[in-house]
């Protein structure tokens, strides 16, 4: 018997928790990294949760070249522990949760989002929805055993028993939830471009968004996973949306990343709206009470004075949905949240004309879209105009990629050392000549810096992948292109040491 501690695992391996579950390089994911931490998974909720052996535990994966060998790993695991196996087939993340919280089951999803497939990773939920981090410290600290011989010694599982035909289930649960709380025939009229590329919920949303009455045209649909960030657009993805519009006069054009958690949609000209902007008019769309969003949002959230509390957090979706429980607890409905790639998170139940959509703590694309186009026809005007309702508040963001995160903290510690006037000096001397004087410094999550007129340089090292994330935010379109030029530039520089 071969007994493995996760903690040493996940420094041995490289295949580590990030903002949103265990990733990796696909290499290093083997069958057997894959199959020990669904392990601990289940071990942890077997002596925290009480799950039972007879409890199901429902899978579900994207659609990545390693996504099936990865599945096929995790569902060994879950049959060697004693589970009945529920395999979802080829779903979005929030579909297979949701099927979880419906069915107060575990489950996993097998994705690595939006970066580019040669990394994968693995989402875990338990019966109540997301992992939290103290989930995460749980996980870490099980020790397991492997039965013996079950793997080669490159770490290949031994006679892997195939997965099992694919229920529709979870998928077919997802779409009524939306079908049965948007007015039927709500989207009768609307011209909707679907940019299908890679991400696995692009067949749900044609039926969702067709179901609802609108003129569905599918572009772009690839058999090759494309990596797209909803946070980092492709320009390619500017120019496609652009020349779509342009072609065929849509209302507007949709999207979603690799695993349909974050959204993407345009106005009718083409141009993808920001993921806290999407946030913002979804939010108030909804009629939410208190928002939970993360420092790097924009903070025309606040400034447009929809809502009665906004909380800020940390970057990341376990961040978010804890604030979101924090504020439940204190009262004051609905509870909702979004991040600034677009997800969004509503953590109390909705109502509305008698009709309920059930509080779905976890990063969800369709119901951004859906709220967004439903207030367009609500109120007879274009995305652009609805935009115009917001104070003029903007952001961009980049990222340099090939960055280990190792150097992006070591970058950032210098820059921002313990003795506030030196942190003051240095920050001055790295943007001030083309920001101007620090107002305030706030290291909630990475180092976001205000200048005295307002405008804000954010960097973050990413959770998920080497990389050294911008974030930026200014009264004008134009000045904070010019502002997230700049500070790319300032980054590759930080690439020689």
């Amino acid at each position: 018997m071969k007994r493995l501690s996760i903690a040493e695992l996940m420094e041995t391996s490289g295949v580590g928790f990030g903002t949103s579950g265990a990733r990796g390089l696909v290499e290093r994911m083997t069958d057997e990294v894959c199959y020990s931490y669904t392990v601990a998974f289940l071990q942890y909720l077997e002596h925290s949760r009480g799950l039972g052996n007879d409890t199901p535990v429902a899978i579900a994966g994207d659609l990545r070249p390693s996504t099936e060998r990865i599945l096929t790993a995790c569902a060994a695991a879950i049959r060697d522990r004693g589970h009945p196996l529920i395999h979802a087939g080829h779903i979005a993340s929030p579909a297979i949760a949701f099927h979880g919280l419906t069915k107060r089951i575990p489950t996993l999803m097998v994705t690595g989002s939006h970066i580019p497939d040669d990394r994968n990773g693995i989402k875990f939920n338990h019966a109540e929805g997301e992992i939290l981090k103290a989930d995460e410290a749980g996980i870490r600290a099980q020790r397991i055993e492997l039965p013996p011989d079950r793997f080669t010694p490159e770490g290949s599982l031994r006679a892997a028993e195939p997965l099992p035909p694919a229920q529709n289930e979870a998928e077919e649960a997802y779409i009524r939830r939306y079908l049965e709380f948007f007015p039927p025939g709500c989207l009768a009229g609307r011209r909707i471009g679907l940019y299908e590329h890679s991400s696995v919920i692009r067949d749900t949303l044609y039926q969702i968004l067709s179901g609802l009455g609108a003129e569905v045209t599918r572009l772009g649909r690839s058999e090759r996973f494309i990596p797209v960030d909803t946070e980092a657009i492709r320009q390619e993805d500017t120019e496609l949306a652009r020349q779509w519009a342009m072609e065929h006069g849509f209302d507007c054009i949709v999207s979603a990343d690799g695993d349909g958690d974050r959204p993407l949609i345009s106005d009718e000209n083409g141009e993808w709206l920001r993921g806290d902007i999407a946030g913002i008019l979804c939010a108030r769309h909804l009629h939410a009470h208190t928002v939970v969003t993360p420092v790097s949002s924009n903070s025309a959230v606040e400034r447009s004075g929809w809502f009665s509390r906004v909380i800020r957090t940390r970057i990341g979706s376990p961040f978010v949905i804890a604030a979101m429980e924090e504020a439940l607890a204190n009262g004051g409905t609905p509870v909702v949240g979004y991040e600034a790639n677009g997800g969004f998170l509503t953590g109390s139940d909705i109502e509305r004309e008698g009709r309920q959509l059930k509080a779905l703590p976890t990063r969800d694309a369709t119901l951004v879209i859906l709220a967004i186009l439903e207030a367009a026809r609500e109120k007879e005007c274009t995305i652009s105009q609805l935009l115009t309702e917001l104070p003029q508040r903007f952001t961009a963001s980049d990222r340099i990629r090939e960055f280990p995160t190792e150097q992006s903290r070591a970058r950032l510690a210098w820059l921002h050392p313990r003795d506030e006037t030196l942190a003051r000096e240095r920050i001055q001397a790295t943007f001030g000549r083309h920001f101007g004087k620090v107002a305030t410094i706030d290291d909630t999550d990475g180092l976001r810096i205000t200048f005295a007129n307002g405008e804000v340089v954010h960097l973050r090292p990413s959770g998920n992948a080497p990389e050294l994330r911008c974030y930026n935010e200014a009264d004008s379109r134009e000045r904070v292109e010019t502002m997230q030029e700049i500070c790319m530039q300032i980054l590759e520089g930080w690439k020689g040491g």
